[in-house]
């Protein structure tokens, strides 16, 4: 313990800066966990995507018709709450939202999570994160049945 004073008394500065980001890193964890669900990259989004989790693009009609990912539904952000009956086989399931930038889906994502869905991520960056990273978007309307 008496190393431990020293230390810090030689070294103020140091110590300062580690709780300072200590802090920061309680706080940015914080912040994360209220954005409503946890944030993934394209690539984890494409392991998720890949193991059958719902994708859910919340852009409105005519850009999901201008490019989207690979087997998403189109669920326009204002619509979320009246569409939850047709999502609800997915309450239990991984539920990938996205939007354009990353700043819509978070409150998607939030109100997902109060219509009880437990498993909902963002896709960080939203499209445009999926876009820099070259990964393949699909053109067109949704597929019938869907």
């Amino acid at each position: 313990m008496n190393r431990l004073l020293e230390y810090t008394a030689n070294h103020p500065y140091l110590v300062a800066a580690a709780a300072i980001l200590f802090i920061l890193t309680i706080i940015v964890e914080f912040r994360q966990r209220a954005r409503g669900g946890s944030v993934i990259g394209p690539n984890d989004a494409v392991r998720l995507a890949n193991s059958g989790a719902a994708i859910l693009d919340i852009r409105p009609p005519a850009e999901y018709q201008a490019g989207h990912i690979i087997d998403a539904r189109n669920v326009p952000a204002a619509e979320i709450a009246s569409r939850a009956e047709s999502l609800k086989k997915y309450k239990e399931k991984p539920v990938l939202v996205y939007c354009d930038n990353g700043f819509a889906s978070a409150a998607a994502a939030r109100a997902l999570k109060g219509l009880g869905f437990t498993k909902v991520v963002t896709l960080s960056g939203g499209l445009q994160s999926w876009r820099q990273e070259n990964l393949p978007l699909v053109k067109g309307e949704a597929k019938k049945g869907k």
